[in-house]
């Protein structure tokens, strides 16, 4: 069967008048161009917003990934790959990354890419979450690419933008925006010819990689004089993955160990610094919208099941300890949408709110897939805890996103130090 035709992002125009109802709870409306309120509509005193509805730009890119992974990553091919020795999609992953453009979205059309804003690469984000597709999107799409077009290196933003090559941030999976950079590789000793062909060598271990395992290159952060970025060959002797035995196989962690392995510096300084923070932003907030798409996807499940599944005559979705249930369920998700949107336009824009609207974004998202998961597997009866079931699926991807880039309880209590929130009275 063929995939869908490509959606030629680039050849569109930044954005429509009209935002689209993207048929997934999204509110159907309007909006001035660029997504902001125009100005003179906002309260008084209040700021130009963004605006959280899906342009037509983010909706046929929605439609194209949607069709190629309803065709291309069944839950059962997904669930047959956590129990192999291959958990990533490599062929997926070239459909997307080439045929429809997703690896070179934030990428600049003239290195290649489609140009286009955080936006459109967490409406993707969404449709991944939704089919918990095993391909490396998030850590190379988003996070080394982020990292990359903060300090502007082309050659490498180049390759990614094509598909043909894929990278890796080399940071702990757990590590959170915001937060001082810790690395965990350093400069070893310098072998002869090092210095004049410009190579440095580094050393160290890197545990709780994502992404990793399927890599070309990985961006490795390591001490020095001064601290820097460096690019590195992830097939070099020297480079030891181990794969690790991970909560979601869907998305495999390993443990990365370098043995004075050649690298290029990227990065130096606060340069080095700045690069790796847009990167753990960017994955943050990236991520929040892949937690929204699976929140979504697990509620449609469980309403469509409870309608169906009968007990003492009439569906169980017919009683109201169930409808309450749901209720709530769907008001959680309603407003993991709002922050969420929130946090992609704030990106997208580089608006000086983005890293409360990050933090906030990745602690609402996180609880309420994690949340819509349970409930999933628990009003899916018996039939939820089996294997033969996706729903531990979304449950585990649920559950490991909630953590990365920082727990819902880190980020609320960094969201409180951002906006000054006095913190409880002291005990007498």
């Amino acid at each position: 069967m063929e995939g869908p035709a490509a959606v030629n992002i680039s050849d569109r125009p930044a954005a429509q008048p009209e935002a689209q109802a993207a048929g997934d709870g999204a509110i159907a409306g309007s909006g001035p161009a660029g997504g902001a309120l125009a100005a003179g509509t906002a309260p008084a005193g209040a700021e130009r917003l963004p605006s959280l509805l899906y342009s037509e730009v983010e909706s046929d890119l929605r439609a194209s990934v949607r069709a190629l992974l309803e065709d291309r990553c069944g839950w059962q091919a997904v669930l047959a790959r956590t129990e192999s020795g291959e958990p990533y999609d490599a062929a997926l992953w070239r459909a997307l990354a080439a045929g429809l453009g997703c690896a070179g979205l934030l990428v600049p059309a003239e290195h290649g890419g489609a140009g286009v804003s955080y936006r459109e690469a967490c409406v993707s984000a969404e449709e991944l979450g939704r089919y918990v597709a095993p391909v490396p999107y998030l850590g190379s799409a988003v996070v080394a690419t982020a990292a990359l077009l903060a300090v502007g290196d082309t050659e490498l933003l180049t390759k990614l933008a094509t598909g043909d090559v894929t990278a890796a941030l080399a940071v702990p999976f757990a590590a959170m925006p915001g937060a001082p950079v810790r690395p965990m590789a350093r400069l070893a000793r310098p072998q002869p010819g090092d210095a004049e062909s410009g190579v440095a060598r580094l050393s160290g271990t890197v545990a709780g990689l994502a992404d990793a395992l399927p890599a070309d290159v990985l961006l490795v952060p390591a001490e020095g004089v001064p601290f820097g970025l460096y690019a590195v060959d992830a097939g070099a002797a020297g480079v030891t993955r181990v794969p690790l035995v991970s909560l979601d196989m869907t998305r495999q962690l390993c443990d990365l160990s370098l043995h004075e392995v050649p690298a290029r510096r990227v990065a130096s300084g606060e340069a080095a610094v700045r690069a790796v923070s847009a990167g753990l932003t960017a994955g943050a907030v990236v991520l929040a919208s892949e937690q929204l798409g699976l929140a979504e996807r697990c509620i449609e499940m469980t309403v469509g099941y409870v309608g169906e599944r009968r007990q003492f005559g009439r569906p169980v979705g017919s009683f109201q300890a169930l409808k309450h249930r749901l209720a709530d369920l769907w008001v959680s998700v309603t407003q993991a949408r709002a922050a969420a949107r929130y946090a992609a336009a704030c990106l997208a824009t580089g608006d000086p709110d983005t890293l409360v609207a990050a933090v906030l974004a990745k602690s609402c998202c996180g609880e309420a897939a994690t949340a819509v998961a349970q409930e999933c597997v628990q009003m899916h009866g018996g039939i939820g805890f089996t294997w033969e079931h996706p729903a531990h699926l979304y449950l585990k991807r649920a559950k490991s996103g909630s953590i990365a880039f920082g727990t819902p309880d880190r980020h609320r209590a960094t969201l409180a130090s951002l906006v000054t929130l006095p913190g409880p009275p002291a005990s007498s």
